[in-house]
């Protein structure tokens, strides 16, 4: 499914949003690095769910990168809750400086923050440590209108820690002045750069999160695993092996751009506004400013060996702190988040929704034309490897898959060594 641009979906894509200040704590000028997690953290055998109401006034911690889209709502609780009132603390931007003032208040066993949004790759991280309550008995919440790659994110060891609050996926953009034709696979991607002059296909693989999320992509994409269903390292498989040949060859046929070993979101974000690359793998931020920008452009999910490929996903997951003291109030609060009317105001702010009915509002779609394409994408998407050790394995991927990249490093060397470093480290 692709969706053409037009100058007037871009002017509506964004919603600015005031900040009460009555609401806000501890701030940080550091920009977000999404992906990033703790090194630490061991499986332990699950804490039972507390028991009691606990009801009460309650503080959500959140990186201020996005508090924007979540005060306004914090606003609608408290007016309706006025004995259960939020108080937001806004955390830093960047995200492992969040995840440290996080862990430094659970290892003490405070309740300083009832509700913490955590990014996706923490959640395993945190439950596996007995620092979030488990979703179960008194505190289950019903996931089924969710979009279910967003639960699983949230599911560790079976049990579900968090609630998903907002999710990502990445599309894939195509300038229909350089081809004019949407790509089924990859190969026809391959095919259509064979008569482009520049670069064809720019996205990120410089040696940080975003080559972690585009090498699962190819991974993913062509059928491989990172773990299996045990945590054992699953990238020595056949289907991983083709899906990470796949990425080395097309860098080393051009149809990947070379600029791509240098090229973070921003650097694609570039290529692709400017007309210098006919293809860029992105999340949906960029929509808005290639509109702005005046090219003639599609979007799609992204293309895998045999279709529809798989993204990554990125957003935050809401936990309760297990030494909460007011678990049923933060219990009733993430549940609020996810309300239809509070998931459409993310929407209208491109903040992508969990709840998957959002994606088929007319009057939405209307304004934001790629909502069909992130919810296909989303749809056939999949978690970052759900382990508490996830900082690791994503260092493992990076390391390798760079090397196979720029260094000459053989697929199956690299596949070797990235099997090695995850045993190691977990």
């Amino acid at each position: 499914m692709m969706f053409t641009a037009t100058r007037r979906s871009g002017a509506l894509l964004c919603a600015a949003v005031l900040a009460s200040a009555t609401l806000v704590s501890c701030s940080s000028e550091d920009e977000q690095d999404a992906g990033q997690g703790s090194e630490q953290g061991s499986e332990q055998e699950e804490a039972p769910a507390s028991e009691g109401e606990g009801r009460g006034p309650i503080t959500f911690a959140m990186g201020r990168n996005d508090t924007d889209k979540l005060i306004p709502i914090i606003e609608k609780w408290n007016e309706e809750h006025p004995d259960e009132q939020v108080t937001l603390a806004e955390l830093a931007g960047e995200a492992d400086d969040q995840r440290d003032t996080l862990v430094q208040s659970l290892q003490a066993g405070n309740d300083d923050y009832d509700v913490m949004a955590l990014d996706v790759v923490w959640t395993a991280d945190f439950a596996a440590n007995q620092w979030l309550e488990p979703l179960e008995g008194d505190y289950a919440v019903d996931t089924s209108s969710l979009l279910q790659a967003t639960v699983d994110s949230a599911t560790y060891n079976g049990t579900l820690y968090a609630l998903p609050q907002n999710t990502n996926g990445q599309l894939l953009f195509r300038n229909t002045d350089l081809v004019p034709s949407a790509p089924d696979t990859f190969d026809d991607i391959v095919s259509a750069c064979e008569a482009v002059e520049g670069d064809c296909l720019t996205t990120q693989l410089k040696q940080y999160e975003g080559l972690t999320v585009n090498t699962l992509g190819f991974i993913n994409g062509w059928g491989g695993e990172v773990l299996d269903d045990n945590g054992a390292p699953a990238v020595e498989s056949a289907d991983a092996k083709e899906g990470l040949q796949a990425l080395v060859d097309a860098y080393a046929n051009g149809t990947i751009a070379e600029s791509s070993t240098a090229a973070t979101e921003e650097e694609t974000n570039i290529a692709f506004t400017e007309g210098t690359t006919a293809f860029a793998i992105n999340w949906p931020y960029m929509y808005s400013n290639a509109v702005e920008a005046g090219l003639n452009f599609e979007v799609q999910p992204l293309v895998g060996k045999d279709g529809v490929g798989v993204s990554t996903l990125g957003g935050y997951n809401n936990g309760i702190n297990v030494n909460s003291t007011k678990k049923q109030t933060a219990r009733d609060f993430i549940e609020f988040i996810i309300s239809e009317e509070n998931q459409h105001s993310f929407a209208e702010q491109s903040f992508p929704p969990v709840l998957a009915s959002i994606y088929d509002d007319d009057a939405l779609i209307e304004e934001h034309p790629y909502l069909p394409a992130l919810k296909e994408s989303l749809e056939n998407a999949k978690p970052r490897p759900v382990s508490p050790f996830y900082p690791a394995i994503s260092k493992a991927i990076q390391d390798n898959a760079y090397a196979a990249l720029t260094s000459g490093k053989s697929v199956d060397d690299a596949t070797r060594d990235m099997a090695s470093a995850i045993s190691q480290a977990s």
